[in-house]
């Protein structure tokens, strides 16, 4: 059993690995690493979610049950990681929000997804695209809410809105997926030799932004408080995933939608969350930490979420 779960998990890191030693033995440079990345997240990406939002079944992917049990986990750890670290590590108010933000943003595309995929097939990935759907809309709309209100102290509130707003549409991920929705509500089906494009180009999203993910990660450094960091990783890979997995076995979510919240709320934070901390300038070397060292522990407590699930 562990030898072919060790076989489901393994090839996204082995992936990620290729880009991470092609990289730093200078084989790629960074601004090809860079454009790789670019091209996945904006291009390659966005239109994996366009099929998947333009074909999903609204009705049984967007369980009730499954968003209460999935996003109540990660608004707790945002919580929690934001009194964490204002209390426990005595950070300044701003830094609580992005160290909060790395606890909140589990990385739902580049890991989340090819691990559902590669243990449970991709007929079971449909719990999966009703998550990304909201992820980033949630996620970003309290990070960034959260972090104008500090900043914002004493102005008005439509300023506010209107700073969160820009911040969330600016995303392709956001507009590719509310496109799909509005393909898919509308009645319409995608043309055939475009929806045929569009399956090539989404082909090359995933493992083209794991190999980019692998180069990326040779631009941080372990650095930053470590016990800061440690909190990040214990929230983001168990504390999250054991709440989804308690409110999940409450409200009765079915299997396959379970298992995809479970496995997405476990993982690492993804490099959101250093482009969260990177925006405002605060947490930096925390949050970049917190990326490499989760991903790679990600490994170990994968394996495990995979053996406890049915």
């Amino acid at each position: 059993m562990i030898f072919e779960l060790i076989n489901v998990v393994l090839p996204v890191f082995v992936v990620i690995g290729f880009g991470y030693v092609l990289t730093r033995r200078g084989l790629l440079e960074h601004s090809q690493i860079d454009g790789l990345m670019k091209f996945a997240q904006g291009v390659a990406i966005p239109c994996l979610l366009f099929r998947a939002m333009a074909t999903l079944d609204l009705r049984a992917g967007f369980e009730p049950a499954l968003m209460i049990s999935f996003y109540g986990g990660a608004v707790t750890c945002f919580v929690l990681g934001i009194l964490g670290a204002r209390f426990i590590f005595k950070r300044e108010w701003e830094d609580a929000v992005v160290i909060g933000f790395c606890c909140l943003f589990s990385n739902s595309l580049l890991l989340g997804l090819p691990i559902t995929e590669r243990a449970y097939g991709a007929e079971s990935l449909l719990g999966n695209y009703a998550i990304i759907a909201l992820h980033s809309p949630i996620c970003y709309g309290l990070g960034v809410t959260a972090m104008e209100v500090l900043r914002s102290r004493g102005q008005r509130g439509f300023l506010i809105v209107f700073a969160v707003l820009k911040g969330m549409f600016k995303n392709n991920l956001i507009l590719a997926i509310l496109a799909g929705f509005a393909l898919n509500l509308s009645g319409f089906a995608i043309p055939g030799p475009v929806d045929d494009a569009l399956e090539l180009l989404a082909r090359a999203g995933l493992p083209t932004a794991l190999f980019a993910l692998g180069g990326v990660m040779v631009q941080y450094k372990p650095e930053g408080d470590l016990r800061t960091i440690a909190m990040v990783c214990v929230f983001s890979l168990l504390l999250h995933p054991a709440i989804v997995w308690g409110l999940g076995k409450g409200f009765g979510v079915q299997t396959d939608l379970f298992r995809s919240a479970v496995i997405t709320a476990a993982m690492a934070p993804g490099i959101n969350g250093y482009i969260f901390a990177n925006l405002y300038g605060r947490a930096k070397r925390v949050a970049a930490s917190s990326v490499l060292l989760a991903t790679g522990a990600c490994i170990v407590t994968a394996l495990f979420w995979l053996t406890l699930l049915p």
